[in-house]
C-alpha cells in the first residue's frame, strides 16, 4: 500500500513514467518465531505512470512475491492496481483500488488473499517540505460473507540532503466482518479493527540505486490476538 494515494502527488513530485524493483529479507521469524515459522527473502515489481490514456490521473501496478514456502520456495503472490482521476479544478482525486492475491500454507494447502476493492477520495497536500496525502474510501471485502467498511489511509514521503535520503511510508486503517463466511471464522461477531503500517528509509548509493529498511506493522492482520506485530526488513531497491 505504500504508494497508494501517493499517486495524487506524481504531477509535482517525479517523472512521469518510473519503475522499480525491491528485494527484501524479513526478519519476523527473529522477532516473533512463535507465529512465524522462518525469516524469508521477497521481491517486488512497481510500474507507475502519472497521466494515462484519459489525460489525467495516475496508475499503479504492484506485484510482490513472498519466498517464505518450504525451502524458500513461492509461498504468497499479492498484486495491487490503481489510477487516481481528476477532471475538476479542486484537488481532490477520485481514487479506484484493487488488491488481492493466492498463498500456500506449510502444509501446501492454498488460501486466498480475498478481492478488495477500494472507491473514495484523495487530498494531496504540503507540509515543511514534505509531501502528504489523506484519503478516505468505501471499500469492499470479497470474503465468503463480504464485508463493507471504511477506510482511511495516509501517506508520507519526504527526501532529506539533496534526495540522498528518502523517507516514505503509509498508514491504512479499515474495519471489517470478524465473520467472513469459512468455518473459522463462524463464531465470530461484529467487526474488527485492522491497521497495516510501512514507514522505511532508503541511501541513494549509485544511480537508481538504494538500499534501506522497511517496518512492517500489523494489527489484527496476521492474529485474532490484539496485538501490534513489528517486523524489519533490510533491503535494496532499483529505480529505472
Amino acid at each position: 500500500m505504500k504508494l497508494l494515494f501517493f499517486l495524487a502527488l506524481v504531477s509535482i513530485s517525479i517523472p512521469a513514467f518510473s519503475q522499480n524493483l525491491q528485494f527484501h529479507y524479513d526478519f519476523r521469524h527473529s522477532f516473533d518465531p512463535k507465529l512465524n515459522p522462518m525469516n524469508f527473502p521477497s521481491f517486488s515489481f512497481e510500474y507507475f505512470k502519472n497521466v494515462d490514456t484519459l489525460g489525467t490521473g495516475s496508475f499503479l501496478f504492484k506485484i510482490q512475491a513472498d519466498l517464505k514456502g518450504k525451502n524458500n520456495n513461492m509461498g504468497q503472490v499479492y498484486t495491487q492496481l490503481s489510477q487516481t482521476l481528476r477532471f475538476w479544478k479542486p484537488k481532490i482525486y477520485l481514487s479506484i483500488t484493487y488488491t488481492g492475491g493466492l498463498g500456500v500454507t506449510p502444509n501446501s494447502y492454498g488460501f486466498y488473499l480475498y478481492n478488495s476493492f477500494g472507491l473514495g477520495i484523495a487530498y494531496p497536500f504540503q507540509w515543511k517540505g514534505a509531501w502528504l496525502s489523506a484519503s478516505l474510501s468505501y471499500r469492499y471485502n470479497a470474503y465468503e460473507k463480504p464485508s463493507h467498511d471504511p477506510q482511511f489511509i495516509f501517506y508520507f514521503g519526504r527526501g532529506l540532503f539533496n534526495y540522498k535520503i528518502w523517507t516514505a511510508g503509509s498508514i491504512v486503517s479499515w474495519t471489517e466482518n470478524r465473520d467472513q463466511g469459512i468455518d473459522y471464522t463462524k463464531d465470530f461477531t461484529g467487526k474488527k479493527f485492522c491497521f497495516f503500517g510501512d514507514p522505511q528509509i532508503w541511501l541513494n548509493v549509485a544511480k537508481g540505486f538504494s538500499i534501506g529498511t522497511r517496518i512492517n506493522l500489523y494489527y489484527h492482520l496476521l492474529t485474532i490476538d490484539d496485538r501490534l506485530q513489528v517486523y524489519p526488513t533490510l533491503g535494496t531497491k532499483y529505480q529505472f
